[in-house]
């Protein structure tokens, strides 16, 4: 059973995170997104069991399901399952998450509206709709509030999904410690796929060396040009929550 949880946030950097991790000898993770505290709770722990992969003594299991993060009855049934989890939450920009978001949702469907459209319950009075979910998730302090009922924040690592791109050994380190993990994954593991900017990672391979292995060509995508009026009024929008946020892990990610 998993001794740690990626919970989040969706489009935040959390499938990077878990893949750097399994360059981690002592890391085991499952496959899929188990989603067993918010859809599949009524399965069983038996049911969640048998999702989680073999491992030894002395490795870490982790999973990584981000809508965790945003569903309300999913800190006090983490709780209830262990209150010795370690839990990771990786953030982004708020705005750009938005974005990332929309564009993912919007390269699935065929005759989607614009950002601009969805983003505002109407364009005449440009209040922010809270309620579609890129917006939504995206209010940090919000849904941190309700973790922080069941866990302390010493048990909560926040990684900032820019940084991740940025300078993804330096970040990796922080979780590697706060996971109690040997720092084994570093610098040397990645390296930069200059045509979408985002980092890939080399793969030790005992027969062959190390080999590249980059996400899929979902990573990266080209966001939309959004109306900068727009970008002006999110911002606008989520800086008190992003300060709130700040105050209440400790950090500044940047974003104000």
């Amino acid at each position: 059973m998993p001794q740690a949880l990626i919970i989040g946030v969706k489009k935040g950097g959390t499938r990077a995170v878990l893949e750097f991790l399994r360059l981690h000898p002592d890391v085991r993770a499952p496959g899929p997104e188990p989603h067993f505290f918010d859809r599949h709770y009524h399965n069983g722990l038996e049911w969640y069991r048998s999702l989680m992969p073999r491992s030894e003594e002395g490795q870490l299991t982790i999973e990584k399901t981000p809508s965790y993060f945003i569903t309300k009855d999913v800190p006090r049934r983490v709780y209830q399952f262990s209150k010795h989890l370690k839990l990771i939450v990786v953030v982004r920009d708020p705005v750009t998450r938005a974005i990332s978001d929309y564009t993912q949702v919007a390269s699935k469907k065929m005759d989607s509206r614009s950002f601009e459209e969805m983003v505002f319950v109407d364009n005449t009075t440009r209040i922010v709709d809270t309620q579609w979910s890129p917006v939504r998730i995206g209010v940090y302090a919000k849904h941190l509030k309700h973790w922080l009922q069941y866990f302390p924040l010493e048990q909560m690592h926040f990684v900032s999904g820019e940084r991740l791109i940025e300078n993804p050994a330096d970040e990796m380190l922080k979780v590697q410690q706060f996971l109690g993990l040997r720092p084994v994954i570093n610098h040397k593991h990645f390296y930069l796929k200059s045509r979408k900017g985002f980092p890939c990672i080399l793969k030790p391979n005992r027969q062959k060396g190390s080999h590249p292995h980059c996400l899929g060509e979902t990573k990266g995508r080209i966001h939309p040009m959004i109306d900068p009026s727009v970008i002006r009024r999110l911002r606008d929008f989520y800086k008190p929550f992003n300060i709130k946020f700040y105050r209440m892990v400790n950090q500044d990610f940047g974003w104000v």
